[in-house]
C-alpha cells in the first residue's frame, strides 16, 4: 500500500513573524462526496459579497462559472466522462489509474467488450432493480466509479455518462508565490496560516496572477484590483466557520485545523480502498511536494489533469534567488567593464 501520510509540515504563519500562532486552518474537500449542488459558491457570494459570475452554462453541463476567476472565489467544476454500458455493475472496478472500467481495456485490446452483469444484456433491468452504487458508511455517493448515475447506456451500445464534481478553491499554499511578488504587501498571511488579498491596498499590478501556480488569482474588469477566495477570515477570526463549509450538505467541504484534516483525508482514502474505489488519492496534502503542501487539499478521484488542477505544481518564484544572485553578478561585471573601458580611454 502507498503511503499517503504527508511529511511534517511547517506552519507558515510562524515564518511570517506570527509568534505563538493558533493552529493551520484550512479546507479538506473530498469530492467522493460532492454532488454539485452549488451550495458553496452562493454561500461564499453572499457572504463575502462577490459580483455574481453570469448565468451561461457554457456549454459544459450546470457548470455556470467556468473556472476560479475574481467573481468566483469557488468554482464548482462538472466533469462528464463516457463509460461503456455496463460500468454500473456492482463489482468492484479494478481499471486503470484515471478509473477506466476493465471493458474499456479490454475493448482496447479488441476483444470483447461484453461485461457479465449476472443478466441477459438485451433484456432491460426491471423498474424496481436496485441502483448498483457503493456504499460507504451507509450512504450512496453518485460521482463515484460504478455508480448508477443518470442517463444510462441503452441497447445500441451508445457509451454512457459519470459525473466526477469538485468545489474548487484558492490552496492558501504553504509557500505561496503570490506573497513573493506583491509590491504593495496587498497580499499577506494570516496567523492562521491562510493568505488574504487586501483590496484597498491593491494597486491592480497583475503580478500575483502570473505567480500562482493554480491560476487562483484573477483581476476584476471593472477596478483591476485582485480578488480570490480569503478562507473567510472575518469569520475564523470570530471562531465561526467559513461560509462554503458551513453551506456544504454533505460535509464534503470539511473546514479545520489542518493536521487534523490530513488525518482525516488519510484515514478516508484507506476506507475508500477497502470499499473498492481504487481511484480514490490526496492532491495537495503532502508538505514535501513542489509548494511546500496546501492549506486547501482534496481527495480526488481521476487524476488531477480531470479537474483541471497541475499535476505537479511548484513555487513559481522558487528560482528568484538565483536569478537575482546572477543578474548582480552580471551587474557587476558590467560596471567593471565600464570602469575599465573608461579608465584606459583616459589614458
Amino acid at each position: 500500500m502507498v503511503d499517503i501520510r504527508p511529511a511534517v509540515a511547517v506552519n507558515p504563519a510562524e515564518r511570517a513573524g506570527y509568534v505563538d500562532p493558533p493552529p493551520r486552518m484550512g479546507f479538506f474537500t473530498d469530492t467522493s462526496l460532492c454532488i454539485g449542488c452549488k451550495a458553496c459558491e452562493v454561500a461564499c457570494k453572499e457572504w463575502n459579497l462577490v459580483p455574481d459570475s453570469g448565468f451561461d452554462l457554457l456549454g459544459m453541463s450546470y457548470d455556470n462559472t467556468g473556472a476560479l476567476t475574481a467573481n468566483s472565489w469557488r468554482h464548482v467544476a462538472f466533469v462528464e466522462q463516457a463509460r461503456p454500458v455496463g460500468w454500473q455493475s456492482s463489482a468492484p472496478m479494478t481499471g486503470t489509474p484515471t478509473g477506466t472500467s476493465a471493458s474499456v481495456a479490454t475493448a482496447e485490446a479488441g476483444a470483447d467488450t461484453h461485461v457479465d452483469t449476472g443478466t441477459d444484456p438485451g433484456v432491460p433491468p426491471a423498474p424496481d432493480a436496485a441502483p448498483a452504487g457503493r456504499m460507504v458508511d451507509g450512504t450512496q455517493f453518485l460521482g463515484m466509479p460504478g455508480t448508477d448515475l443518470p442517463g444510462k447506456g441503452d441497447r445500441s451500445g451508445r457509451a454512457d455518462l459519470r459525473w466526477l464534481m469538485m468545489s474548487d478553491v484558492c490552496k492558501h499554499c504553504t509557500n505561496a508565490a503570490c506573497l513573493d511578488v506583491c509590491p504593495t504587501g496587498s497580499l499577506f498571511r494570516t496567523e492562521f496560516g491562510t493568505v488574504v488579498v487586501q483590496e484597498d491596498i491593491c494597486n491592480g499590478c497583475g503580478y500575483c496572477i502570473p505567480a500562482c501556480p493554480y491560476g487562483v488569482i484573477d483581476q476584476r474588469r471593472d477596478d483591476g484590483r485582485a480578488w480570490k477566495c480569503t478562507l473567510c477570515y472575518d469569520r475564523v477570526k470570530g471562531g465561526r466557520t467559513p461560509a462554503c463549509a458551513q453551506a456544504c450538505p454533505t460535509e464534503s467541504i470539511q473546514y479545520g485545523e489542518l493536521d487534523e484534516l490530513r488525518e482525516r483525508a488519510r484515514v478516508r482514502v484507506e476506507r475508500l480502498h477497502a470499499d473498492g474505489v481504487p481511484e480514490a488519492r490526496l492532491y495537495g496534502h503532502d508538505p514535501a511536494d513542489g509548494v511546500g503542501g496546501d492549506g486547501a487539499f482534496f481527495l480526488l478521484l481521476d487524476e488531477p489533469e480531470v479537474y483541471g488542477l497541475p499535476p505537479d505544481p511548484v513555487v513559481t518564484t522558487r528560482d528568484l534567488p538565483e536569478m537575482w544572485r546572477w543578474a548582480g553578478l552580471a551587474a557587476l561585471a558590467m560596471v567593471t567593464t565600464t570602469v575599465a573601458a573608461f579608465v584606459g580611454g583616459s589614458r
